[in-house]
């Protein structure tokens, strides 16, 4: 089918027997080479008046002759690109591209032609320059493996949390960049079972990171952690290294108290939302609001605290959130402060109790 399916020709190398046609249903480039080159014009020509609707009689086109099995080329699904002076600046990438690596290419952004390659599953531009992350790269829905390491990055955006990543991405590499938080959307990414984090400045892991309840391997050594989300107990993970962290000394008798008694109506509100699970939606509430409740707190009782609350540090084995663990530090601990909150006095005197008798 070409009538209305052509969405671009490609003809500046015509005169060298070269052409690309490119079709939008399948989203496939069709590369001529070694052509004759009025018979090329004439079926460029060809395919110009079929694609505006032409009736077959009356299109210029002059017997073929069928192709050689060795002069038909298949569509190109891997390219690796390793130096700046490989990168293509004048072709084009083939639209059928599942693979494409451009390292050591000193790339300040992403091309925006490899936006367009729909078809990728595979996308390595470690060893780069790239600043900021376009949230077009969300249109990659096929993307299943993303590594960015070794870039200037400071953010990734929520954006792309949102996108079509969502469903798709399992492998995502920021190590060696210079990120110092991730958005709280990062946790939507539900398909993650690889996230690398390495040697960036991150001061925080994600509040909601158990959501990612495929993730099985998961390194951010390196960074500035003080101390883990309470939620980093809902991990299930077969390797986790956070080697290189300086991490807390936890100490529950000292807490970090924001209880405010008598509870405020919006804080008795918030709890009630969150423990009996009332749906909402930002067509219901201020934005800001709904944001507050996905990130509230949960109580060692199982119940939801907003912004009312006591907090502390309590160590957590990492070997039970994970098979294998790398070392914390050079003692050869591995042990590491979990951020703990709890709704009232009663709870956490009620942990304080459990927590002074197991120190004898």
């Amino acid at each position: 089918q070409v009538q209305q399916n052509v969405e671009r020709l490609f003809t500046r190398f015509v005169e060298e027997g070269k052409a690309t046609v490119r079709l939008r249903e399948p989203a496939v480039d069709l590369c001529l080479s070694k052509a004759n080159v009025i018979n090329l014009k004439t079926f460029l020509s060809a395919v110009r008046l079929a694609h505006q609707g032409s009736d077959a009689g009356v299109l210029p086109l002059s017997p073929l002759v069928p192709a050689k099995n060795s002069d038909v080329e298949k569509p190109k699904t891997k390219m690796i690109i390793t130096s700046r002076r490989d990168y293509p600046l004048t072709k084009s990438f083939p639209f059928s591209l599942e693979h494409l690596q451009t390292s050591y290419c000193k790339l300040a952004r992403i091309d925006s032609r490899v936006l367009s390659l729909r078809k990728l599953r595979k996308l390595d531009l470690s060893h780069n320059h790239i600043k900021q992350l376009p949230a077009t790269l969300g249109d990659l829905v096929c993307l299943q493996e993303l590594d960015l390491h070794d870039n200037h990055l400071e953010a990734f955006s929520g954006a792309l949390c949102t996108s079509g990543l969502q469903k798709s991405l399992q492998l995502l590499d920021l190590s060696q960049n210079q990120i110092q938080a991730l958005p709280l959307e990062f946790c939507q990414l539900r398909g993650l079972v690889q996230l690398r984090l390495d040697d960036n400045a991150l001061l925080r892991l994600p509040c909601r990171i158990g959501q990612l309840s495929r993730l099985r391997v998961l390194s951010a050594a390196r960074n500035k952690l003080p101390f883990l989300p309470s939620d980093f107990r809902r991990l299930s993970l077969e390797n986790l290294d956070l080697f290189g962290n300086p991490f807390e000394q936890p100490n529950p008798l000292v807490p970090n108290i924001q209880l405010k008694i008598p509870l405020t109506l919006l804080e008795c509100a918030a709890r009630a939302t969150v423990n009996h699970r009332i749906p909402y939606s930002c067509h219901l509430l201020p934005s800001h609001l709904c944001k507050d409740l996905e990130v509230a707190k949960t109580c060692r009782c199982g119940s939801a605290c907003l912004s009312s609350f006591i907090q502390t540090t309590v160590t957590m084995n990492l070997h039970l959130v994970a098979h294998t663990v790398v070392l914390v530090d050079n003692m050869g601990g591995t042990e590491a402060p979990v951020l703990c909150y709890f709704c009232s006095l009663h709870c956490y005197s009620q942990f304080l109790d459990r927590h002074l008798q197991s120190q004898g």
